[in-house]
């Protein structure tokens, strides 16, 4: 099974890269297939690479439903 998670952009990076977050993890990735990337948007991430862009609402949604599925697989 593959998971693709919603993070936020930080800082755009030269080289097609950037630098986002995930409750306060920072990571390194490519959003060579992603157009026009700016600090605030938020990407949906697999493997390293952005895969798309979504609205901020959406990520905020999905970002929920993991947390309340680890907290269930938690108890």
């Amino acid at each position: 099974m593959c998971l693709a998670i919603p993070v936020q952009v930080k800082e755009v990076l030269p080289g097609e890269m950037a630098r986002v977050t995930l409750d306060g993890v920072s990571k390194v990735i490519s959003t060579a297939l992603v157009d026009d990337v700016q600090p605030g948007d938020y990407l949906v991430l697999h493997v390293g690479y952005a895969l798309a862009k979504i609205e901020p609402e959406e990520a905020e949604r999905t970002l929920e439903l993991i947390r309340q599925a680890a907290e269930g697989a938690a108890a």
